[in-house]
């Protein structure tokens, strides 16, 4: 008759949900953390510790998060938890970046609505309107940051409008311009004529764009007789330009040719007869473009040798009568063109640097709407750019008037690469204008940066190289916007001298009027307010620029880490984006290189850019984003942040939905694990506790693998290698433990007697490894874990993130138990493998009914097999082992040789309790159907059968 043994086995039993439900349960857990002060705790239990500081790279305060800000602020946070787990004090300040373009834009977006004119707005109304906005998007996005799991003072955050913060970055400004390093300057800057205002590098986008090109004659003046009447040949794809000319570069060490033009094709605009001076290694393309069928050339020599050469400007005759001396510059190129460029020193860097060197005059020809000076010859009024973005009528005239003067050779078109502004996507200019920059010589400012960068640590190392190739040639910062959102330039410019006031007490009236009211004072008090008595008002000009949003947010480290005694000055570490070498990393390194004489960090860490799952830059276009907060909505946070340990961040990362479904199985593997844990643990208690002495084998060998995976948590957070964290992580969950050691012990969890040693073993170490586990993964996993934590239930914490990483003894390495189960395991592959083929064949249902007979010629797998149980190791009810060559037809495995399988039925009847296949099963009265085994532990239980 069959009893019903169920109630005798110890099956797992946990509360611990299979069904994770993270979108519900969530939310639920970041309220348990509100209740019970979590930041506030880890603070508490923190003091005295050795600091660990991220300091945060503000995220504008401008629209909702993307999936950009959720990995940004998930590795932030992972960094954070793992070194406060480390045994640090990781105090954490979120913080936002305020003012600037994208926030004014926004507003005059509103305006133009409404039909509203901005310049009849007051300064400060529109300023508070900025402010509210800015204000409201901070709410926002702190919830949002709050909803992916990161930890941080969001009490406190900081954000660069706070009147403190203004005051400070007055003060910073203030150093630079008492230190002789600010200076008014006239410099070509991309400006954007819809904004109208001058860009940073890292507001600056690169997109297609379709320019017109030209082929120009220059007439040689000036020169060696042999080149007199000839006419040096520029290409440019900014006609607009020409009006700004000054120059003509070549390079010094390319070949040149003088052509004279024989014959022509009948549309081409060269005359038979004249002399053109151009690159040999270009001349066939040039011939082809002007339909120049025959020519001699009269002159060949290197670019050097035409230094001295005088050009007319192409419309001379039409009051452009400064002349166009022949220069040799370094950046001439012979990709395109003639190998002669037009130079335009208020319309291009390289232009300027070259007319600088060369005492060229600096003309100013384009207004900040994008139209011509009135001063401009035949071209005041005309526009480059509309107020809209669109092309004005510039190119055209210029062109036109080019032919007209009979100096235009050749036009035609070329797509290429473009600067367009990152907020409106307008194309910008080159513009010469007035601006105020901080010097990268005086006093050694460029120095000072590259030594800083050089004793930072970068991560990945290549970092530091992009770094130094931005900082080591970089030109002057210019750091003021004609805009009003922003922190008011403390500057008052002396009418007679045209000097900035340099005056201590003058900065410090300024920094402590904005401490109290913010920018709005500069705009709103009288400027006796901060000249005092010392100054007459009339005597001076009030600058009403703003400082570049760049110099606001690379002084965060001044009102942020020196300001707060909970924190500390350098920070441990910056972590952003890779195009913050050009952003945040760059302006940080050079305000605190020039007012501190060193970097304001010890590390940075960068990582890389979102793709979608082909590899496409993600684009509203393309249709191709995903959004966190769909992603939280349907699978939970714990879902991205996986995917950002799982991807390696040193690269561009991939995204979409079938990498998020990867993610969301590899998660159900380590919950699965998490849970089975849990289910196992059920009532243990440290009474059943083994000492370490008495452990098996197998138990052993588990930790051995909790002590090398101590090893690599341990390296990789000090690495911030988070990647191979999870790798290792996730394979001791899915190999090591579900797919071998529970595999194994399964049997003695639920049918040994409760007092059984193997039992109590396999218990012990699980909660060892769980202990472990979930304290690993909680940095990583930081609702999950805490989920688990509570669930077990044990520990004296209120939360697992008030734990610190477990010490793992040193001496449960054991390198030969190591390499005794790897062998093990490799001849296990091979049983498993032959069951399978069995099961398969419908030949045996279960592995409990096989009796493997396992051939060894290998001595030292079959030296590792000896005396450990392999029935138990393979899940069968019986095995035998052979010392010899495998059989022919025994199941083998390639990748194991000297290993082969035959599978035999196991003798004997099936226990009903453990559903072995062994010959005394049914030899006990008091617990018929069972085996031995489970015949004492029925009677242990006292379930005796009926």
């Amino acid at each position: 008759m069959s009893v019903d043994y169920k109630s005798t086995v110890f099956l797992p039993r946990t509360d611990f949900p299979m069904r994770a439900g993270l979108p519900q349960r969530e939310p639920e857990i970041l309220a348990r953390w509100e209740e019970i002060g979590l930041f506030k705790r880890l603070r508490e239990d923190s003091k005295g510790r050795e600091k660990f500081i991220l300091h945060d790279g503000p995220p504008y305060a401008n629209g909702h998060l993307h999936m950009g800000h959720a990995l940004n602020k998930v590795l932030k946070d992972v960094v954070n938890r793992s070194q406060q787990m480390l045994g640090k004090d990781a105090h954490y300040v979120p913080g936002w970046d305020c003012h600037g373009l994208p926030i004014e834009w926004k507003i005059e977006e509103g305006y133009r609505a409404r039909g509203q004119d901005k310049d009849e707005v007051p300064v400060v109304e529109f300023r508070r309107e900025c402010r509210e906005f800015a204000e409201k998007w901070v709410k926002i996005q702190t919830e949002e940051f709050k909803r992916l799991g990161v930890e941080g003072d969001w009490e406190r955050p900081y954000t660069t409008m706070s009147f403190d913060a203004e005051a400070r970055i007055v003060r910073e400004i203030g150093k630079f311009l008492l230190n002789g390093g600010l200076y008014a300057g006239a410099k070509p800057v991309l400006w954007s004529v819809v904004e109208k205002t001058a860009l940073a590098d890292a507001e600056v986008e690169y997109h297609d764009h379709k320019s017109p090109t030209i082929w120009v004659r220059f007439p040689v003046v000036e020169g060696p007789d042999v080149l007199k009447g000839a006419a040096v040949v520029i290409w440019t794809t900014t006609p607009w330009t020409i009006p700004g000319n000054r120059a003509v570069a070549c390079g010094p060490d390319f070949d040149y040719i003088g052509i004279e033009v024989k014959a022509v094709g009948e549309n081409s605009r060269a005359k038979v007869g004249e002399k053109l001076l151009l690159a040999k290694e270009l001349y066939d393309a040039f011939a082809e473009k002007c339909e120049i069928t025959e020519h001699e050339v009269f002159w060949q020599g290197v670019g050097s040798e035409l230094l001295g050469l005088r050009c007319d400007h192409p419309l001379a005759a039409a009051g452009y009568d400064a002349g166009a001396p022949v220069l040799n510059g370094d950046f001439v190129t012979t990709e395109a063109g003639t190998g002669f460029v037009h130079i335009a020193p208020g319309h291009g860097a390289d232009d300027f640097e070259l007319g600088k060197a060369n005492g060229l005059e600096i003309p100013q020809t384009v207004d900040a709407d994008g139209s011509f000076f009135a001063h401009v010859p035949l071209f005041a009024g005309t526009v480059v750019y509309t107020s809209e973005g669109k092309e004005g009528d510039a190119n055209g005239k210029v062109i036109g008037a080019l032919m007209e003067a009979g100096s235009l050779i050749a036009k035609g078109s070329l797509r290429h690469s473009y600067p367009h502004s990152w907020r409106s996507k307008a194309p910008l200019i080159f513009r010469n204008t007035p601006q105020w920059f901080i010097s990268m010589d005086t006093n050694n400012l460029q120095k000072n940066a590259v030594e800083a960068i050089e004793s930072t640590s970068f991560v990945p190392a290549s970092g530091r190289t992009r770094l130094l190739s931005m900082v080591a040639d970089r030109p002057d910062w210019c750091v003021s916007r004609q805009r009003l959102w922003g922190v008011p330039l403390p500057i008052f410019v002396e009418k007679a001298t045209g000097e900035p006031l340099r005056d201590a007490a003058v900065i410090e009236r300024v920094a402590e009027a904005f401490a109290l009211e913010g920018g709005d004072a500069w705009f709103n008090s009288d400027p006796s307010r901060f000249l005092g008595d010392d100054y007459k008002i009339e005597d001076y000009e009030q600058i009403t620029d703003v400082v570049e949003v760049w110099f606001d947010s690379g002084c965060t480290h001044s009102f942020v880490l020196e300001a707060r005694p909970e924190l500390q000055w350098p920070a441990s570490l910056y972590l952003e984006g890779s195009d913050q070498h050009r952003g945040w990393f760059q302006s940080s390194l050079l305000e605190s290189s020039g007012t501190r004489g060193r970097a304001p960090y010890d590390a940075v860490l960068t990582h890389g850019f979102l793709l979608d799952e082909k590899g496409r830059k993600m684009s509203k276009s393309l249709g191709n984003g995903v959004e966190p907060q769909d992603v939280m909505n349907e699978s939970g946070a714990d879902i991205i942040r996986l995917w950002v340990v799982a991807s390696d961040y040193t690269a561009d990362l991939r995204v979409g939905p079938k990498i998020l479904r990867y993610q969301v199985d590899a998660y159900r593997r380590l919950r699965n694990t998490l849970r089975f844990m849990l289910g196992a643990l059920e009532g243990f208690s440290e009474e059943e506790r083994l000492p370490a002495e008495q452990m098996p084998e197998l138990e052993r060998w588990v930790q051995h693998r909790l002590q090398e995976l101590d090893v690599v948590v341990r390296k990789g957070c000090t690495e911030f290698d988070f990647h191979n964290i999870y790798k290792n992580l996730h394979n001791f969950c899915a190999v090591d433990l579900s797919a071998f050691y529970f595999d194994i012990r399964k049997d003695a969890l639920y049918c040994d007697r409760s007092d059984a040693l193997r039992r109590r073993a396999c218990r012990t170490v699980i909660d060892q490894a769980f202990n472990c586990l979930v304290t690993w993964l909680a940095p990583i996993l930081c609702f999950t874990a805490e989920e688990a934590w509570l669930a077990r239930g044990t520990g004296p914490e209120e939360s697992v993130h008030l734990r610190l990483f477990p010490e793992v003894p040193a001496e449960w390495h054991d390198a030969a138990l190591a390499q005794k189960w790897s062998a093990v395991r490799e001849v296990r592959r091979v049983v498993t493998g032959a069951i399978e083929l069995e099961r398969a064949g419908k030949r045996i249902g279960s592995s409990l009914q096989a009796k493997p007979v396992v051939t060894i010629d290998r001595p030292e797998l079959m030296e590792a097999v000896r005396g450990v149980d392999m029935m138990d190791v393979a899940i069968t009810s019986d095995l035998t082992l052979v010392e010899g060559t495998p059989a022919d037809g025994a199941f083998t495995l390639d990748e194991v040789s000297g290993v082969g399988v035959s599978v035999e039925m196991a003798e004997g009847e099936k226990c009903e309790r453990c559903w072995k296949t062994l010959p005394e099963v049914g030899t006990f009265e008091g617990a018929p159907g069972t085996c031995g085994r489970c015949a004492d532990a029925v009677q242990h239980y006292g379930a005796a059968a009926q």
